[in-house]
């Protein structure tokens, strides 16, 4: 099969090019370990690598992605909390200044979750991705009310509500919130339009997305 192929050759683009280029930053963060001062939570989508969008060096930026760029609300119950562990790890060990939230668009996990697509399918007995997109039901029965489910308005409409969402969720984290509070830490929203490579930060003082310069 040729798909590993093809990352092989890329891995041998980056270890005759990239690698030497950056191998002094690569020994720093041998030496002194990684200290990133951000926190990116992203969509597992293949087109939007935060890497890549924000062209950073190697030890630059703490990364978790995910369907949607989702995080759960903070809880307590048994279970694999695997977004809550990244972001405790990011707040508490690396201490981390800033959390950006980055959505973008086309986004299925959010189409899944305005239309409801994988409610009733049938996926194995896990019903992983129902379950996962389930954290944006109150969003989206917002959103399906003033937009409907479906159409370019009320997708874009969703891919914003799961942003804000997300940060909601994060506030829910009682250390995070302390931090933020105290001004240690800064909670960002971004969304990143794959069709006009344009990031779309949200802006505290009105609420929307504005595009970045």
């Amino acid at each position: 099969m040729p798909e590993y192929a093809e990352l092989l050759k890329g891995y041998r683009r980056f270890r005759e090019e990239t690698y030497p280029r950056q191998k002094e930053r690569f020994d720093q963060t041998v030496a002194e370990g990684q200290h990133p001062k951000l926190l990116i939570i992203g969509c597992s989508d293949s087109r939007v690598d935060p890497a890549q969008i924000f062209d950073v060096d190697p030890g630059d930026i703490f990364v978790v992605r995910n369907v949607a760029a989702l995080v759960p609300p903070f809880e307590i119950t048994s279970g694999q909390h695997g977004v809550s562990a990244a972001v405790e790890f990011a707040v508490q060990m690396l201490e981390v200044a800033q959390i950006v939230v980055m959505g973008h668009g086309r986004c299925g996990g959010c189409q899944a979750a305005l239309t409801k697509a994988f409610e009733n399918a049938e996926h194995g007995e896990g019903a992983f991705i129902a379950n996962w997109v389930g954290l944006l039901d109150e969003a989206r029965d917002r959103v399906a009310e003033k937009y409907g489910t479906s159409g370019r308005k009320a997708e874009l409409a969703m891919e914003f509500a799961a942003i804000r969402q997300s940060l909601a969720n994060l506030r829910t984290f009682p250390w995070l919130a302390d931090k933020e509070h105290a001004g240690k830490l800064k909670l960002r929203g971004a969304h990143f339009s794959i069709v006009e490579g344009v990031l779309y930060s949200l802006d505290e003082e009105t609420g929307e997305f504005l595009p970045e310069g």
